[in-house]
């Protein structure tokens, strides 16, 4: 069966695995720690791939370059790191497109922000089908998205023309970064939009599930 694209590339947070219970707990434990209630999951939610900026913007109102942040940032990030698979897990669908690939031979890949310690350590904790043929992190290339270079960097290491790949997000970033990469753009509605809308974003495709990506033909 021949569909597409050649290759798959997916955003990490929101995409491929909802990390949004365990990122929530990091900062919900920092909160805890100095006495102040804990934030309901949901609100949390759709700021979770944003990372420790949108979470800490949340959970303490403050932003990079105000005083303190750094400080709150490393600790965010050392309780994040002390359970980062707790209650994470593939959203409903990947490990359905993961098999679909394997068995079609057709490579895939992770393309996300976060640092690359994070990135490896929750790879290796989820029960994954299979293994990604490529891993690029927010610190592997000198621009992380929006700019094209993370993904120009993994269709290298697949030896895939980028033309030929499709990449999955579920941030404007995400399709930015696709497109400037000559990539398919696919955005995962399913993920942590927030008040954004996928559908105004370019997108080449716009998939409410994960499973999409078989039943259109895209691979």
């Amino acid at each position: 069966m021949t569909g597409v694209y050649k290759a798959i590339l997916f955003d990490l947070d929101g995409t491929f695995a909802d990390t949004a219970p365990d990122l929530a707990a990091a900062v919900n434990r920092m909160r805890m720690d100095r006495g102040l209630p804990a934030l309901p999951v949901k609100e949390l939610r759709p700021m979770a791939s944003h990372g420790a900026r949108g979470l800490l913007q949340i959970g303490f109102a403050i932003t990079p370059g105000d005083s303190g942040y750094e400080a709150l940032r490393d600790e965010f990030l050392r309780n994040y790191a002390q359970n980062i698979c707790v209650d994470t897990q593939l959203f409903p669908g990947v490990d359905q497109v993961l098999g679909y690939l394997d068995r079609h031979a057709i490579p895939w890949g992770i393309v996300t922000n976060k640092v690359a310690s994070l990135t490896l350590a929750l790879l290796d904790a989820l029960p994954l089908p299979s293994r990604p043929a490529c891993v690029v992190s927010g610190d592997t290339t000198a621009h992380p998205k929006p700019a094209p270079d993370p993904l120009l960097h993994a269709a290298a290491m697949i030896g895939i023309a980028p033309a030929q790949c499709l990449y999955l997000g579920d941030d404007l970033r995400d399709m930015q970064s696709a497109q400037s990469a000559g990539m398919g753009a696919a955005a995962a509605a399913y993920g942590y939009c927030g008040q954004q809308e996928p559908r105004s974003w370019g997108a080449h495709y716009v998939l409410e599930q994960p499973e999409q990506l078989l039943s259109l033909g895209l691979v």
